[in-house]
């Protein structure tokens, strides 16, 4: 998991960077509520092997981190309100906003929605 606050790159050029190569579990907290930020990371630590057999990063955005650039661009394409305690926005490698959760989600509710898409399934053949 890496937190965007200590990049140099905009988070359009990291979310740039990994389109067509990875998959990314993009998560944004108040501060005032980074117990939600807290508890999704906890519970994706424990599955980490499973995050990497499915090509996929997790970026941490903390809301006093994140620059105004980043926050404009979260705010038009990503329909971020700064308001929301919490917010988790699944986004495939064609750069798609997959997902958006509210709330922290399960990592097998996250699995389930990415095994269920055409190039994971066409990813999954290959493997066998």
């Amino acid at each position: 998991m890496e937190s965007i606050a200590n990049q140099k790159k905009s988070l359009k050029a990291i979310l740039d960077e990994k389109k067509d190569h990875r998959r990314v579990l993009l998560l944004y907290g108040r501060d005032d509520a980074q117990h939600y930020l807290l508890e999704q990371q906890e519970s994706l630590n424990e599955v980490r092997d499973e995050l990497n057999e499915r090509e996929m990063d997790v970026l941490v955005i903390v809301a006093s981190t994140l620059q105004e650039p980043d926050r404009q661009f979260l705010m038009q394409h990503y329909k971020l309100v700064p308001s929301e305690d919490f917010i988790a926005w699944l986004i495939g490698k064609d750069g798609g906003i997959k997902q958006t959760f509210k709330k922290p989600v399960a990592p097998q509710e996250v699995f389930k929605l990415v095994d269920g898409m055409p190039m994971r399934q066409q990813e999954m053949k290959k493997q066998e």
